[in-house]
């Protein structure tokens, strides 16, 4: 059984008005379907980091694809998104 979806990156997108053309949500901020668009973020339920071309993501040595049975996966390592350069704090009001 899936577990409950707690949120997601498309529409806090809108609600943070994150200037992305697509974003991915993970509540630990660790674990993450990959980009393709850009620019593209990654959020938490606190915040996201924004990057701006593929290049800026693939070139990140904190973020690993990894191929699994249910596709690939993207692992954000060294504590989740919230410790990358560039990791914004949401606005609480928005």
């Amino acid at each position: 059984m899936p577990g409950v979806r707690t949120n997601s990156g498309e529409r806090l997108l809108k609600q943070w008005k994150i200037p992305a053309v697509q974003a991915r949500y993970h509540r630990g901020g660790k674990f993450f379907m990959p980009l393709e668009r850009f620019p593209g973020a990654l959020c938490d339920p606190d915040g996201y980091v924004v990057f701006r071309s593929r290049e800026e993501y693939t070139s990140s040595d904190r973020l690993r694809v990894s191929n699994t049975r249910e596709g690939d996966r993207l692992n954000v390592t060294g504590g989740g998104i919230s410790r990358l350069p560039g990791y914004r704090a949401a606005d609480p009001k928005r």
